[in-house]
C-alpha cells in the first residue's frame, strides 16, 4: 500500500474524528482497526444505549452517533483497513514508519496516532458454573438489540454507569426489571442513579449470583446475601451481565511505548515516547486526564495539528475555524 500522512489506529468516534481532521488539514489518511465495522464501542457493545454527553446532542443513540461520526470521519477519502489488529512497528527513519497487522498487510505511513479506545477487551465475568453454556441464551454481556428484551423480566448485574443506564433504557419495555450488586453504593452518575431509584426497577443490594438454572435456556438465578450468606432463587428470563471489561493493549505493548496501567503515557502536547506518533481519547494517560468522547475528539484535532507540523515545520498548527473554511471545496 502507499505511504499515507497519517495512519489512525482505531475506529471508534476518537479515532474517526481524528480522520476527520486529518483530511480537514490535508493529509492523506488511513484507519485501522481489528473490529469488522467502524465505530468502535459504540457499535460493538451498547448501539441501541444513548449517549447523553456529546455537544451538539441532547440524547443519541449510540449506533446513530457512530454513524454520523464516520459520515463526517471519511468525507476527504480516508482510506480504512477493517478486520486487521496493528501487529508490528518498523520504523524508517525520516519516511516514518510502515505498520505490520495480524493478516500480514504492510502499511506504511509518515505518523500515528493511537485512538484504539480500551484496546482490545474482552467482559468480565460471573465466574459461576454453566456460564459459558448460557451465553447467548438468556445470559448477555452487552444489549445489541433491545428489542429483544420487550415484555421480559429481566436481572441486570452491576453498579456502574452501564448498569444503570441500560435499566434506564430497557424499564419502558421490561415487564419487571431488578439490578442485582454486591454493595449499597453505586459508580454511577448521581442524576442516572436517581432516576432508576425513582421509578419501578428492584434494588437488590447486598446481592451477588451464584447460580445459574434452566435447561436449554436460563430461566432462573440464585442469589447470595453478600453479608448474611443467605440465599434465594428468583425466575427470570434474561440475566445482563455489566461488571466491566478487561482490556488490553495487545501487541501495541511491545511498540516501545511507555506504559501504566495499560494505558499510553502522554506529554501535555500528546506525543507517545515514539517520534511522530501521538495517543489520544481512552487509550492514553497524562495528568488530569477526563475519560470522555468530548474530550477525546479535542485530543485528537491536537494530536491531528502537531503531526501536521512534524510532517512539514512550516504549516501552522491551528489551521483557523472551520467556519472560515470553504470545506465544499476541500471534499
Amino acid at each position: 500500500m502507499e505511504r499515507v500522512d497519517l495512519t489512525v489506529i482505531g475506529g471508534g468516534p476518537v479515532g474517526l474524528f481524528a480522520a476527520f481532521y486529518g483530511g480537514l488539514r490535508g493529509m492523506s489518511t488511513r484507519i485501522l482497526d481489528s473490529l469488522p465495522e467502524l465505530g468502535g464501542q459504540l457499535t460493538a457493545l451498547y448501539p441501541e444505549k444513548y449517549v447523553y454527553d456529546m455537544p451538539g446532542f441532547p440524547e443519541i443513540l449510540a449506533k446513530d452517533l457512530a454513524a454520523e461520526m464516520a459520515k463526517q470521519g471519511l468525507q476527504f477519502g480516508a482510506e480504512t483497513v477493517l478486520g486487521e489488529t496493528a501487529q508490528g512497528l518498523v520504523s524508517e527513519g525520516d519516511d516514518g514508519y510502515t505498520i505490520e497487522t495480524s493478516g500480514g498487510l504492510r502499511l506504511p505511513t509518515r505518523t500515528i496516532i493511537v485512538a484504539a479506545g480500551a484496546g482490545a477487551f474482552t467482559p468480565t465475568r460471573l465466574g459461576v458454573q454453566r456460564e459459558e453454556e448460557f451465553e447467548g441464551a438468556g445470559l448477555y454481556y452487552g444489549v445489541r438489540d433491545k428489542s429483544i428484551f420487550s415484555g421480559k423480566d429481566l436481572t441486570i448485574v452491576g453498579g456502574g454507569d452501564s448498569a444503570f443506564d441500560w435499566a434506564l433504557n430497557l424499564e419502558p419495555i421490561a415487564r419487571r426489571l431488578r439490578i442485582v450488586h454486591r454493595r449499597d453504593q453505586f459508580r454511577a452518575h448521581e442524576d442516572t442513579v436517581r432516576r432508576v431509584q425513582a421509578g419501578r426497577v428492584e434494588m437488590c443490594i447486598f446481592q451477588v449470583v451464584k447460580e445459574l438454572h434452566g435447561d436449554d435456556r436460563l430461566t432462573a438465578v440464585t442469589l447470595e446475601h453478600t453479608q448474611t450468606k443467605e440465599s434465594v432463587t428468583i425466575e427470570t428470563d434474561a440475566v445482563i451481565v455489566n461488571v466491566g471489561f478487561k482490556s488490553s493493549l495487545g501487541p501495541l505493548k511491545d511498540w516501545g511505548f511507555q506504559i501504566e496501567k495499560n494505558q499510553i503515557v502522554v506529554d501535555r502536547l500528546l506525543r507517545t515516547s515514539l517520534p511522530g506518533i501521538y495517543a489520544v481519547g481512552d487509550v492514553c494517560s497524562f495528568e488530569g486526564k477526563i475519560k470522555l468522547i468530548a474530550t477525546g475528539v479535542g485530543e485528537a484535532a491536537t494530536a491531528v495539528c502537531l503531526a501536521k507540523t512534524h510532517i512539514d515545520p512550516d504549516a501552522k498548527l491551528f489551521p483557523g475555524h472551520s467556519s472560515d473554511m470553504d470545506l465544499g471545496a476541500k471534499r
